[in-house]
Order: C-alpha cells, then sequence, then structure tokens
C-alpha cells in the first residue's frame, strides 16, 4: 500500500512534540508499506531546506519526508499560528497535487486547513480520503475564545462538515471526539476510534537516572510532573495556585515539575515570582527521550487543561505516556478520561479549574507509597491491555486498507519485549527507588 501522509506537525522522537505520526508511519513501513509523509520543518530543527528550495527531501526510517519551510511554535499568537497553518494549506497542496502512485491519502489535524490539501489531492488523483481528527475544530478555538469572526467560523463549519463526508473514513482520537463528529450526520460505523498510544519501549517503569535527577534538582524530593504544552488550553494558572497551597501548608517535600514550553510560560513564570514560589521546576523544551527519563525520576504526573467543555473529549499524550511509565496520574478533564482512570484505578480526579482540590489530590498520593504503586502497577498494564502502541498502530494500518481496497495480512504483535510486572517508585523518605512485586 501506497501512502500519501500529510501532517504539519511530523516530529521524530528527537523533537519537542508528540510523534503519533511516525511511529505509526515506521510502523506501516515495518509492515511493508510505502510512506510519504507531508510536513513542515517546525518540528524537524536539524532539517535544513536548499537555499532557493522550498521544501527538502529526506528518509527518515524508511519515511519518505517531504519538509516544507513553513515555521511554527507554540510561543506565537493567534495571527503568528494562523499565517503558518494557510502557509502550509498552499504549499502542502502543491506538493499534494504533484504526487502519483498512492492508493490512499491520510491527512491529520490539527490545524483542520490540512483538511483542504488532503481533499484536493484526494479529488484530482481519485484515490480514498482518510481523515483524523485529533481536536473538534471549530469548536474547539471558538469554546477557548481564539476564533470570534462569525464569518471565519461558518467557512470552518462548512469545511468541517465538506471533510467528513468527503472521507472514506474519520478517525477520531477519542469518544467525545467520535460523538462530535457523528453529530455533524456523519454514520458512527465510518468513525473508527483510535486515541492516542502508550510507547510501552520508551516509557518505562525503572529506576530514576542520577544525572536527570541532579539536573533538576529533584534529590529527597516526592516528584510531581507536568509534561506537556504551556498553552492557554493547558490552565496551568490552577497548578501555579495549588503549589502555593502546598507551599503553604510547610509540604517543602513536593517538587512540581513543569517539563516543557509555550506561550503561557512567561505569564506562569512571573505567577510564580510574585507569590515566591520554590516548589516548581521548569526544564524547559525537552525530546521526546528526555521526557520519558523524566516521567522514570517522578512520583505522580498530571493531565491538567482549562475548564472549557470541549477539552473534555481530548486524547493528550502525557496522559498515555504516564501509563506506561507506571505513574499515577491526576486528571481535571471531566468525560472520557475522568471515567477511564476512575474506573481502572490508575489514578484521581480533580475538580476542574479547583486548585484546593488538585492540591488535596497531589497531598493525598504523596503521602501513601502504598496507594501510588497500586495504582502504578494498575497503569501500566492498562497500557499494555488497552493502548499499545503496535496494536493501534495495526487498526490504523486496517481503517487505510479497508479505504483503499486492498488486503494486508493479519499483525501478530509480538509484545514491546519490557512488558513490565512490578513498577519501581520511590517511598517518601528516600531517593532510593524501591522495587516491589506485583499487586494482585
Amino acid at each position: 500500500m501506497r501512502i500519501l501522509y500529510i501532517h504539519q506537525s511530523f516530529c521524530t522522537r528527537n523533537g519537542r512534540s508528540g510523534t503519533r505520526s511516525y511511529e505509526f508511519a515506521k510502523f506501516l513501513v515495518r509492515r511493508g508499506h510505502q510512506v510519504t509523509m507531508v510536513t513542515s520543518t517546525s518540528h524537524l530543527s536539524d532539517v535544513r531546506v536548499p537555499a532557493g528550495q522550498k521544501s527538502a527531501r529526506l528518509d527518515i526510517d524508511g519515511i519518505q519526508v517531504i519538509a516544507i519551510d513553513v515555521p511554527y511554535s507554540h510561543h506565537m499568537g493567534v495571527l503568528g499560528r494562523g499565517w503558518s497553518f494557510l502557509r502550509f494549506m498552499f504549499e502542502s497542496t502543491r506538493v499534494a497535487l504533484a504526487a502519483r502512485g498512492h492508493d490512499v491519502v491520510f491527512a491529520t489535524s490539527t490545524p483542520f486547513t490540512v483538511a483542504i490539501p488532503g481533499m484536493l489531492a484526494s479529488l484530482v488523483h481519485r484515490r480514498p480520503l482518510v481523515f483524523e481528527v485529533r481536536d473538534l475544530w471549530p469548536e474547539a478555538p471558538i469554546q477557548l475564545g481564539a476564533l470570534r469572526n462569525p464569518v471565519v467560523i461558518a467557512a470552518l463549519r462548512a469545511l468541517e462538515k465538506l471533510t467528513y463526508r468527503r472521507s472514506a473514513a474519520v478517525i477520531a482520537l477519542s469518544p467525545g471526539i467520535r460523538d462530535g463528529i457523528v453529530a455533524t450526520g456523519i454514520p458512527a460505523s465510518r468513525v473508527p476510534v483510535i486515541p492516542n498510544c502508550s510507547d510501552l519501549d520508551l516509557f518505562v517503569p525503572e529506576p530514576p537516572d542520577p544525572k536527570v535527577v541532579a539536573r533538576y534538582g529533584l534529590q529527597d524530593y516526592c516528584v510531581v510532573t507536568h509534561a506537556g504544552s504551556m498553552g492557554d488550553k493547558n490552565g496551568l494558572e490552577t497548578l501555579i495556585d495549588a503549589a502555593e497551597i502546598l507551599q503553604r501548608a510547610g509540604r517543602d517535600d513536593v517538587k512540581i515539575v513543569l517539563v516543557g514550553e509555550g506561550r503561557t510560560e512567561t505569564s506562569l513564570r512571573a505567577r510564580i515570582e510574585s507569590k515566591r514560589l520554590r516548589n516548581l521546576v521548569f526544564t524547559g523544551g525537552v525530546s521526546r527521550t528526555e521526557v520519558a527519563e523524566i516521567l522514570k525520576s517522578s512520583d505522580v504526573c498530571l493531565c491538567l487543561v482549562k475548564n472549557v467543555p470541549v477539552l473534555s473529549t481530548c486524547s493528550p499524550n502525557k496522559l498515555f505516556d504516564a501509563l506506561a511509565a507506571g505513574r499515577p496520574v491526576i486528571v481535571n478533564i471531566d468525560g472520557w478520561m475522568h471515567e477511564l482512570v476512575e474506573s481502572n484505578e490508575v489514578g484521581l480526579f480533580a475538580t476542574p479549574g479547583s486548585a484546593a482540590d488538585l492540591a488535596a489530590c497531589i497531598l493525598e498520593l504523596v503521602g501513601s507509597y502504598e496507594t501510588r504503586h497500586a495504582m502504578g502497577i494498575r497503569a501500566r498494564r492498562l497500557a499494555e491491555s488497552q493502548f499499545d502502541r503496535q496494536q493501534l498502530a495495526a487498526q490504523f494500518e486496517r481503517v487505510l486498507a479497508t479505504a483503499a481496497g486492498v488486503e494486508v495480512t493479519p499483525f501478530e504483535s509480538t509484545g514491546s519485549g519490557r512488558s513490565v510486572s512490578s513498577v519501581v517508585l520511590k517511598t517518601a523518605s528516600t531517593s532510593h527507588p524501591v522495587p516491589v512485586e506485583a499487586v494482585k
């Protein structure tokens, strides 16, 4: 099967963004398929576009990558991001229309504007389109206040419906996203749910790396980590306020680590300085590989967003990374993630927008090594049983093959080779890792 894959934010493990497209494309290549990835240079920092050209062509682990010279950063404002999306839309359309010989066109948002090159390539080359929805657009930016112009909103809603109707299948990353797509009139049978995945090889419940612990000053602390972008939708002001509650309570044994970067980072730092907080650490933007090392040094992970209804449908990487790392996770997102965490007893739910409740959840987990350990065991098992990247990539392959009318051999997983039946955590009184056998 020959796949034209369009994703503006394609990123490898050396980058600072999600790697779903990279991992799925690698899986397809290993399965004997040909993948042409049309992307931007924004998350491929080591790629240089030759002078006088608009794109670079390279091979990344067997993936044929066409990287268009379009910058993007989480620090950009609304206008900067909008211009980046439009530039990529025009340039990727040109590249996609020039491509030949593919069996299926696949495009993944965000941004939703990648639907334009996807649909045009599908129409011109008479090949089926499979579209993937990572966030409900335009509903998400509308509820977050980023989109207010009624003309633009109407145009994006029309584009949304047209894209869904023109697609042979529309992949949703969560049940809530599926419901949003079905609400536009698309049959549920055409909307498979393939959530974000747990990378069982990269994120593992292993002892902390002493170098990482020393780098961020985490010795002798109970470490609570939020690993993700610092954008408007993350609502990390609530976490800063929770840190203030912990400091006022004299809980100097807790250190909160903020991994990542984004446009609200400056205001968050100013908020921390004004409150004279000593219990937070910023790592800055780091690679996915280093995120995995930091989670090994963590006792509790956080998955936080702003209290906005549409965000209850999201499928954040940080949740599945925490599960794979065998760490209990606190979520403040009502909806499917709330149900997932509580029904599987892998973490706690904090009332959305409540710093007091978030601080109480942190203290509940910090105060009980046994609870953290039991939740960590169940978290890793959940990652292995329901969110194994290989199994979800195989589902993705079947969706593409069905749309293309191509038969593929059934995938038989050999496992990650690193299934963990015990979880290594730190006790509350020592920084030395203590392995404990799996609970029943």
